[in-house]
């Protein structure tokens, strides 16, 4: 693989054809760096699920997560983007399903997901709406904030772990060391290079397990339990109950996974080099909408594309959408076997979240990459650092003031990246752009004389 010197950050772009046991490799290190299994188990235990019910809709949001990746990467956004469980919907799902049952939850994530396809086609207006309110200022904002507000989330998860506090920092130090290492390796194009640019992930995921094998903290038992093969169901929690208070709710929160997710696009796109075009916009929120749509029939949660890949891509420089689609085959399998997703889930939350501190990196770096020609007047100041400071802000929020204020107030501030996309969204269209103001009434001077 050579060097793409139209764009450095990237090897293999995405319509490059990769062969298959390579993009198996791949898709498997998009999987391992993915912590998919964490917002089911929250959701499973928000919901009082037994222990057999918890396990198979674990399950069923792997099956979720491979179908919309399917869907999204094969004919929808067409970039290599990995869907997965989003969290924005748990506080709502739980309050849905604590008052009227797992069949309202159900039935509320179903005509949610359509509208959100009907925004791409035939309505069109999702494009149009993006274009109009999201510029390279605005976007490389939010890509900033996706990156930012993960960041606690990895140290969070490392520090409030099971087991020894000091043990899991050094599981995660080892873990992050080994992925640095190999990242620094691979940056010679040919031989060795390539290989440890490939596998990188895959071997920092190794000796972060051995290393918490040798305090005890690696747990196979899950995996001896679990059943070899699993079928699917349609409505396998019960019949969908269609409730409108609950409808209405899943919609609103449906266009602030929309509005991460387009974050997400926005990472990918800058990462591979890639047009966001209007037709692709479209496409995206289709995909989007059906990906939620199939899942939920299975049992599944509503789905987003996870930035986390972004930073994977930009890891190994290899953006072939032949790798997504593997990770989506992949991620089909472990919703069949569950045998499969059990060691999945066995790797330790340390080793992962170290991981996905270095990805967090990778993202904020790309986020900057876009802004970096912006000329940082007073204005545009605003617009980048307002949005950081209230996303750091929300990111920190007592937990007593979540809990005061009205559930979609709540459901809001419960993600550090749709408040701070928001917000950048808001003040670029609210404080005025003197330049442009300028170059437009040179224009028009210019037509009258």
């Amino acid at each position: 693989m050579e060097q793409n010197n139209e764009n450095p950050n990237i090897m293999v772009g995405v319509d490059e054809k990769i062969n298959w046991r390579k993009a198996f490799l791949l898709g498997l290190q998009h999987v391992l760096a993915m912590d998919l299994y964490i917002a089911p188990i929250i959701i499973a235990g928000l919901l009082s699920l037994s222990t057999s019910n918890t396990t198979f809709f674990i399950q069923m949001c792997f099956l979720a997560a491979g179908m919309a990746t399917l869907i999204q990467t094969i004919g929808g956004l067409k970039l290599p983007v990995v869907q997965g469980p989003s969290y924005i919907p748990i506080g709502a799902l739980a309050a849905i399903g604590g008052k009227l049952g797992l069949g309202a939850v159900f039935g509320s994530l179903l005509p949610g997901a359509l509208i959100i396809a009907l925004l791409g086609y035939p309505l069109k207006w999702f494009a149009k709406a993006v274009k109009k309110v999201i510029p390279p200022l605005v976007g490389g904002t939010v890509i900033v904030i996706v990156g930012i507000s993960l960041m606690p989330s990895a140290f969070n998860s490392i520090y409030h772990a099971p087991g020894n506090v000091g043990h899991n920092v050094f599981i995660a130090f080892v873990s992050a060391a080994v992925l640095v290492i190999f990242m620094l390796l691979g940056r010679k194009a040919k031989g060795f290079g390539t290989f440890f640019r490939l596998t990188s992930v895959v071997l920092a995921i190794v000796f972060g397990t051995i290393t918490a094998s040798f305090f005890g903290e690696v747990d196979f038992s899950s995996v001896k339990n679990a059943a070899w093969f699993s079928l699917p169901s349609f409505f396998p929690f019960g019949k969908p109950v269609f409730d409108l208070q609950a409808i209405l709710t899943m919609v609103f929160i449906y266009l602030v996974v929309l509005i991460e997710t387009t974050g997400t696009w926005f990472v990918v796109s800058t990462v591979t080099d890639s047009e966001l075009d209007e037709k692709r916009l479209n496409r995206g929120a289709v995909g989007e909408g059906l990906g939620c749509f199939v899942g939920s029939l299975f049992g599944g949660t509503p789905m987003t594309g996870y930035s986390s890949n972004a930073g994977i891509i930009a890891i190994t420089k290899v953006a072939s959408k032949r790798a997504i689609i593997s990770a989506g085959i992949i991620l089909v399998i472990l919703g069949l076997i569950p045998k499969l997703s059990a060691i999945i889930t066995c790797v330790p939350v340390t080793v992962i979240n170290a991981i996905f501190g270095i990805v967090c990196v990778a993202i904020v770096m790309n986020g900057l990459k876009v802004i970096q020609n912006v000329v940082i007047n007073d204005r545009n100041m605003m617009v980048i650092g307002l949005p950081i400071l209230l996303t750091v802000g929300t990111i920190v929020l007592p937990p007593e003031i979540l809990n005061s204020v009205p559930p979609f107030v709540n459901y809001i501030l419960s993600s550090g990246t749709a408040v701070g996309a928001l917000a950048a969204l808001i003040l670029n269209l609210l404080i005025p752009n003197e330049e442009d103001a300028k170059v437009a009434k040179v224009k028009e001077s210019t037509v009258h004389n």
